[in-house]
């Protein structure tokens, strides 16, 4: 049976601004309808190879005073599904799971008699949770304060979210609260449910930067629905790795980064559904979040590899640790213009508009089919690359760049739009279609970093402070012309070996025919 949809935000907060949520003006309101706190333990079952984490579905017995709630929950694979989740509850007479109660489930297809005597108990979270209730207009919505600990053996981590569940009411009534929220308390758009904590403490998971997931859709869906897909995996990419890219992590700033480009090429792909005003303030602030991003991502680039490299071989060589010591603070600078950009309130409410925007925009009302917009999508930016790359050797930095970011969209188009090509010859050929792609890409790539450093290098060059006139300004100008040598020296065999990968691109099958 289709599940029933549980329709839920979730905002992590740090534990030091709990007295600013309870005294924000959002929950004054409601606060003589809130119950007292209650104690929540909840047990969560699975078997030592973990089988139902492995296919998305999670199963909790909590305990609620004298009750035991049975609940299973089933993440939407692929699809990244952030605000609406399946669902089944159901009272137990005892803490152990009611299997019997799971027949008509997500879960159901997994339970053979090997599974039953498998699970067990192998996490559990507990909670202290404050409840409110919370009229928006016609919109019925509960807050839950949850401030706690997940435990796993003699492991454990604390834990400390709100969640916002709607029931009754319109959905954009859920975000509207949780702007206002966000407005008066520092709170994060979050995507990882308990069940998630839980895994990531059970197996000793160390934090590491998240990649993109491959998106899953019927081929039959709508174009509405192909695109709300696409998008939630796009900001559930984004936002899952914001904490890391905070603590310093250049490579989730990297995701972070290659999150916005494919959000912001699937707004592109999309653009003949996409264009309401609305969607034009959105595109406006997530090309800001993308520049204040970009320069922390150069200087790392440059640093670590070109600068390194020769300082690695230079060690003692004129200007080496001048130049070096210089680009280490202008990375860092530019690292710190990108966490005070992602910490800011504009960044709190991009991530939350957006999220109201993929659920509840303005541009929600499109039921037209969806393979056929997919075919045609494809063969034009396949058409743009043949005409663009035919004399590749010709094009200046500018135009090559440009290719670049076509072939770049051809990609992400070629993965977003996959699930709609599903005969066998489509997925072999979908297959070798983006590997040559890649290659062509990260040729082009290369030509655009090796063009960018030297922009950097060049403006490296000309930029001489006090200190540098008193301690070698000559020698330091002489390291960085060093440098330039070597990147122009690259240029020659990097476009050779793009003009083989545009040849091979050329002769790819194409998968949508």
């Amino acid at each position: 049976m289709p599940p029933p949809r549980e329709i839920e935000l979730k905002l992590d907060v740090q534990v030091h601004n709990l007295p600013r949520l309870t005294d924000s003006s959002v929950l004054k309101g409601a606060s003589k309808s809130a119950a007292k706190p209650i104690d929540l333990v909840s047990v969560y079952f699975d078997t030592n190879k973990l089988q139902l984490h492995q296919k998305g579905l999670s199963l909790r017995v909590r305990r609620i005073g004298r009750r035991h709630v049975q609940t299973i929950k089933q993440e939407n694979n692929g699809n990244a599904a952030l605000f609406a989740r399946g669902e089944w509850e159901h009272d137990v007479p005892a803490k152990q799971p009611d299997l019997n109660a799971a027949r008509e489930t997500a879960l159901a297809p997994l339970l053979n008699k090997k599974l039953r005597r498998a699970l067990k108990p192998v996490f559990e979270t507990h909670v202290r949770r404050k409840v409110f209730q919370i009229r928006r207009g016609q919109s019925e919505i509960e807050l839950s304060i949850d401030k706690g600990k997940v435990e796993a053996g003699r492991k454990s981590s604390p834990l400390c979210e709100v969640e916002l569940e709607l029931k009754r009411g319109q959905a954009a009534d859920l975000f509207k609260l949780a702007k206002m929220l966000a407005h008066e308390v520092p709170v994060q758009l979050a995507v990882k449910s308990k069940a998630d904590r839980g895994y990531a403490l059970l197996t000793a998971e160390k934090a590491a930067p998240v990649k993109a997931v491959p998106v899953a859709f019927a081929p039959e869906s709508d174009v509405q629905r192909a695109f709300q897909i696409i998008a939630r995996a796009c900001l559930h990419h984004l936002v899952a790795n914001q904490s890391l890219m905070l603590g310093g992590n250049a490579e989730a700033l990297h995701q972070m980064r290659v999150a916005l480009r494919r959000l912001r090429a699937a707004i592109s792909l999309f653009s003949d559904m996409l264009t309401d005003p609305q969607t034009e303030a959105l595109k406006s602030e997530l090309k800001w979040i993308t520049g204040e991003l970009g320069p922390a991502r150069e200087f790392e680039v440059l640093l670590k590899h070109v600068a390194r490299p020769v300082a690695d071989c230079e060690r003692d060589g004129p200007g080496t640790a001048l130049v070096s010591r210089e680009l280490r603070r202008k990375r860092e600078d530019a690292l710190a213009r990108a966490r005070t950009a992602v910490e800011s309130l504009r960044f709190r409410d991009l991530a939350l508009d957006t999220a109201a925007w993929i659920e509840t925009g303005d541009w929600t009302r499109n039921q037209r089919p969806f393979a056929a917009e997919a075919a045609e999508q494809l063969r034009r930016q396949w058409k743009k690359i043949l005409k663009s790359g035919k004399h590749l050797d010709r094009l200046d930095p500018q135009h090559r760049h440009k290719l670049r970011i076509q072939a770049k969209k051809l990609r992400y188009a070629a993965e977003f739009f996959g699930p709609a090509f599903r005969r066998k010859r489509a997925i072999r050929r979908r297959k070798d279609f983006v590997a040559s792609l890649e290659q062509l890409q990260d040729a082009l790539g290369e030509l655009n970093d090796i063009a960018v450093n030297e922009k950097l290098l060049e403006q490296l060059g000309d930029g001489e402070d006090a200190g540098t006139k008193r301690h070698g300004g000559r020698i330091r100008k002489a390291f960085v012309g060093r440098l330039s040598g070597r990147q122009e020296a690259r240029i020659a065999p990097v476009l050779k070996e793009a003009e083989r990968a545009y040849a091979a691109f050329a002769k790819a099958k194409l998968f949508w025919v």
